[in-house]
């Protein structure tokens, strides 16, 4: 591991979900014996952050249980809109979670892109979102994930003028420790233990660390 830089590994869906999945999401959902062979990888990485995002049941009956067994910690990235839904989070599952020393980061209201927001879906994100999420847990919440890996550069803008002291990307290369922008790698339905340490070893090479490097960029300013 470079000096200075750390890895951040996103989970999402865990086990049979309990709600009906949006087009595509069955890709970053795993079996539950998947999900601890990783983890037990994850524990044994000397510089990991752990994050989940969008407010799964399963972030608090199977993410927490496993986490704790292992004396890891996570940041749960919710979504303020699904709070109470079927198959999601409801409020005393946030605090469960608050309880056990995890971090409350907010995902947004409704799992849509941040590129292109006109004014209201850019308070309803941004601000009502976190608001939401802050009365339920009676703290301040600084960090938030991108919904769908998607942002562009005036999103960035507001986030850094609403005073967030970090923002999660699904942008799959490693991270400078105090930036920022935070980019994971996401954990797909095919990934074994094996397969995430080729992947997270392939992005330290000369081209892809560039082509990573060109793809954030572009990101931050359309």
């Amino acid at each position: 591991m470079e000096t200075g830089t750390s890895i951040n590994i996103c989970f999402h869906g865990i086990g049979e979900p309990r709600r009906e999945l949006e087009p595509g999401e069955e890709r970053y959902w795993i079996h539950r014996d998947q999900f601890h062979a990783i983890l037990d990888e994850l524990a044994s990485w000397p510089s990991v952050r752990i994050s989940f995002d969008d407010g799964n049941l399963s972030d608090v009956r199977i993410g927490l249980p496993g986490l704790t067994a292992r004396g890891l910690s996570a940041e749960f990235f919710v979504l303020a809109g699904r709070l109470g839904t079927v198959g999601s989070l409801d409020e005393g599952d946030v605090r469960e979670l608050q309880g056990h020393g995890m971090t409350i980061g907010t995902h947004g209201m409704h799992h849509r892109s941040w590129c292109g927001m006109d004014e209201q879906t850019t308070y309803d994100e941004l601000v009502a979102a976190r608001d939401r999420l802050v009365e339920v847990i009676q703290q301040d919440i600084t960090t938030a994930a991108c919904p769908l890996g998607q942002y562009d550069r005036r999103a960035l803008g507001e986030l850094r003028r609403l005073g967030y002291t970090g923002v999660f990307t699904s942008d799959r290369r490693p991270a400078r420790r105090e930036a920022w922008l935070q980019p994971r790698f996401s954990v797909r339905r095919d990934d074994t233990p094996a397969s995430l340490r080729a992947a997270v070893g392939a992005s330290r090479g000369w081209p892809q660390r560039v082509r990573g490097e060109l793809v954030g960029m572009a990101k931050r300013w359309r």
